[in-house]
This record gives C-alpha cells, sequence and structure tokens, in this order.
C-alpha cells in the first residue's frame, strides 16, 4: 500500500503517519511543497525512532508523482481522501498496490483535482460538527480498511 501526503503542513501529523507506515509496510509519498523540514528534529521525534525506517518517496509536484506511480498503470488505483464525497472508505475495493491520497491539513486536496477524479473520492463518516477528523487519524482508518480487504498482507 501507499500513503501520499499533498502538501504536508504538520510535521507531527507526518511523523505519525510515518510511524504507521513503518508498522504497516506501507510507503509514504510525501509532494512538495512541504511546510516544514524533513530533517527537523520535530519530525523524527512524532515518528519516534521508526522515522528511519520509513519507505519515504518525495516529489516535486502532484504531476511527476502522477506521471512516475499512477498514469498508464491498470494494477494501481490512486485514492483521494476528501469530506466533499458521499462515496464511502468502505465501499471501495483496494488493491495491494493502491494509492491513498490525502490533502493539507488546512484546506485539503485542491478542487480541480477532486473534480478531475470524482470517481475516486473517498470520505469517512462522521458528524458535521467540525471540518474533519486529523489527518494521522484519517490515514490509518482509511489504510487499515485498506489492508484489513487484502488480508492484512504486509
Amino acid at each position: 500500500m501507499n500513503i501520499v501526503l499533498l502538501y504536508p503542513e504538520i510535521h507531527v501529523n507526518t511523523g505519525n503517519i510515518g510511524r504507521t507506515c513503518v508498522l504497516t509496510n506501507t510507503k509514504l509519498h510525501l509532494i512538495k511543497p512541504l511546510g516544514f523540514s524533513l530533517d527537523a528534529k520535530e519530525v523524527r521525534r512524532a515518528g519516534l525512532d521508526y522515522w528511519k525506517d520509513v519507505q519515504l518517496h518525495v516529489w516535486e509536484s502532484f504531476e511527476h508523482f502522477f506521471q512516475e506511480n499512477i498514469e498508464g498503470k491498470d494494477n494501481v488505483k490512486l485514492y483521494f481522501a476528501t469530506t466533499k464525497t458521499k462515496q464511502k472508505y468502505t465501499d471501495v475495493k483496494y488493491g495491494e498496490n493502491d494509492y491513498i491520497m490525502f490533502g493539507p491539513e488546512s484546506r485539503g486536496i485542491p478542487e480541480d483535482i477532486l473534480n478531475k477524479y470524482k470517481e475516486d473520492n473517498i470520505t469517512i463518516p462522521m458528524l458535521p460538527l467540525g471540518r474533519s477528523l486529523n489527518l494521522s487519524n484519517s490515514a490509518a482508518i482509511i489504510l487499515y480498511e485498506a489492508l484489513r480487504q487484502n488480508g492484512f498482507k504486509f
């Protein structure tokens, strides 16, 4: 599996997601610009001593990431986590090599991307009392559903 963070802003979330990725043998893709330095001790601290084991890929742009990982490949799919859809994350069938993308904490995935790939947008159901769940919690929820569907093949 693959977790993709588009323009991540908060180092603690990225560190926590990195730790989850290590413990589930999941690749972590970060798409620039980043709201922090990867050398920052805060990122390493959030991921604790796991950060050195993260299968980390850093991309200069969404387009570069998409061309290298998704475009023209029939065996992978990219899902876009958003609050702006009705399709639940449990309504789709994840493949072992699929990608799940999350947007920046303050604004989510840009509308133009969501609109272009509307059928691949997924959401976590929640009460409308706030904007969304915490990014690292959302990533863990959806990742574990994808892993469950694939028999927890780490």
